[in-house]
């Protein structure tokens, strides 16, 4: 039977449907544009069958059901823009693709959530994650959600961010919050390896995984780490968050493809650790460090990417 892949066009997404199709499994994808599904999944296109769907409008959703027994549901979005909200498509879109998975007799469900998303939390993109997880673990699916901490790899759009501000900002870059901020960086081959593994596997049913790199990095060890995987030199300066506030809010409101908000300032608040690593703990795999010819791919950024990516949100490799 077909495994359904929500936000097949995303980073996550086509890398997922890539291994699916490696590994003999008829899989569908399915991607609110078109064209941008058909640029990153072009040479497998022949392979898959694309669908047009978005998570927003139940009713077209409903076709890319038939037939399917599982769904690894991926869709999601980490800054609000072009007038979608967190509510809109993190959680009520959530709760469409849960629901047209149900009426369609589908048994088995892959909920990508997030590390530390909570519905009580005052942090609006980690409250309607939280949300999202608690109605697929109330639903009558066989489901499983796992939780990473920040996500890198080819397409990231975290750390790209980084590799592209630094195209655009020479001699100077800021150290952010003083670089205190914790992450667990995870690989996304990792987090895709996990997600398919779950997929036959019946201990993982029930259970929210939280998935982690090998290593906690603040973010100026992180910094420091793209800076040299790119080849180049900064001089870090200090900066509060509280200062980089007025700015981020001019790129938000200024340009399309804005790297960061304010929203995602306010969760440097938070550490994105994990204390029970899934990928060690459950699935006995060795992480990725986010270090040396893992994160090679950042030096792949141009200043053309950089411009394109924040003048027209370009989809950039």
């Amino acid at each position: 039977m077909t495994v359904l892949v929500t936000g097949a066009a995303g980073y996550l997404g086509n890398q997922t449907v890539k291994k699916l199709l490696a590994l003999g499994r008829p899989v569908r994808a399915l991607a609110r544009r078109r064209a941008k599904a058909a640029e990153r999944l072009g040479d497998v296109a022949e392979q898959i069958e694309i669908v047009e769907g978005d998570v927003t409008l139940p009713a077209s959703l409903k076709p890319a059901m038939q037939n399917v027994s599982a769904v690894i549901h991926y869709v999601a979005i980490a800054m609000e823009k072009g007038g979608q909200t967190y509510e809109e498509v993190n959680y009520q879109g959530t709760v469409n693709v849960l629901q047209a998975a149900e009426a369609a007799g589908v048994k088995r469900f892959i909920n990508m959530s997030q590390n530390g998303a909570r519905a009580d939390l005052p942090y609006r993109f980690l409250a309607s994650k939280g949300r999202a997880q608690e109605v697929v673990a109330s639903s009558n699916l066989a489901w499983t959600a796992l939780r990473p901490s920040a996500i890198f790899g080819p397409q990231d759009e975290f750390f790209n961010s980084f590799a592209r501000l630094l195209k655009v900002t020479p001699l100077v870059f800021p150290l952010i919050g003083g670089g205190r901020a914790l992450f667990q960086p995870v690989s996304v081959y990792d987090v895709v390896e996990a997600v398919i593994r779950c997929l036959d596997d019946d201990s993982a049913v029930g259970k929210e995984l939280t998935l982690g790199g090998p290593e906690v990095l603040t973010l100026g060890e992180i910094e420091r780490r793209i800076i040299k995987a790119m080849n180049t030199w900064r001089l870090l300066l200090p900066v509060p968050v509280v200062c980089l506030r007025p700015p981020v809010m001019l790129m938000q409101a200024l340009l399309p493809g804005s790297p960061v908000s304010t929203s995602l300032l306010d969760l440097l608040d938070l550490p994105n650790t994990v204390t029970d690593n899934a990928l060690v703990n459950h699935f006995g795999m060795k992480p990725i460090p986010f270090s040396g010819e893992h994160i090679a791919y950042l030096k792949d950024n141009t200043l053309g990417d950089a411009l394109a990516k924040f003048l027209r949100n370009a989809t950039i490799n």
